[in-house]
């Protein structure tokens, strides 16, 4: 066998399959390696070690969810963005709750802006001005946006919500109209 016709392709989907599987905490070289059949040194040369096996498995999670969202946010504007861009983090972590949790890992600063980190931001931003909320506040609205739907996901995926009623669907319906009056009436906003 010709080393499983490794790849460092093939070892980071490997690497993110595992972490859908099992959890992101799980993927390590050796992991991957006995998912081909072969010695973990086989693997270094694709890639370094479990850090950087992380952190490629992390880039793929971030390319493939912006991906998504780019999808999602085609020909679309205002709430109907919002719901749209917010939707695609909400199905991506039930879809892929190994990969979602390697999109949260912690990047180096080199990594991160060449990561699709900033395409999120940039969609973001996209959405901020389809409300017309002013540049100088993007940071802030970002982040606003990042925590709704990142703490909301975090806690649906831990089983937060599983004890009580309202269904989460509904709540997230509620929170995404929130979000909108938010967004709609932004204070500094041009024309307010």
């Amino acid at each position: 066998m010709v080393r499983a016709g490794l790849t460092t392709e093939r070892v980071v989907q490997a690497g993110a399959e595992l972490a859908d599987e099992a959890g992101f905490d799980q993927v390590t070289p050796s992991a991957v390696a006995r998912r081909f059949g072969v010695q973990v040194a086989s693997l270094y040369t694709h890639v370094r070690g479990a850090h950087d096996l992380k952190v490629r498995v992390a880039l793929l999670a971030l390319g493939e969810l912006a991906d998504r969202a780019a999808d999602a946010l085609a020909g679309r504007a205002g709430r109907d963005a919002l719901a749209a861009f917010a939707g695609v983090y909400r199905d991506y972590a039930r879809e892929h709750p190994g990969r979602w949790a390697a999109a949260q890992f912690r990047l180096d600063p080199e990594h991160a802006a060449a990561s699709a980190g900033p395409r999120h931001t940039r969609m973001m931003q996209a959405i901020l001005r389809g409300y017309d909320v002013p540049e100088a506040d993007h940071p802030h609205a970002v982040r606003l946006l990042g925590s709704v739907v990142h703490g909301f996901v975090e806690l649906e995926s831990g089983g937060a919500f599983g004890h009580s009623g309202p269904a989460p669907g509904e709540s997230w319906s509620r929170i995404l109209e929130v979000l909108d009056v938010t967004l709609r009436n932004w204070p500094g906003r041009t024309g307010s």
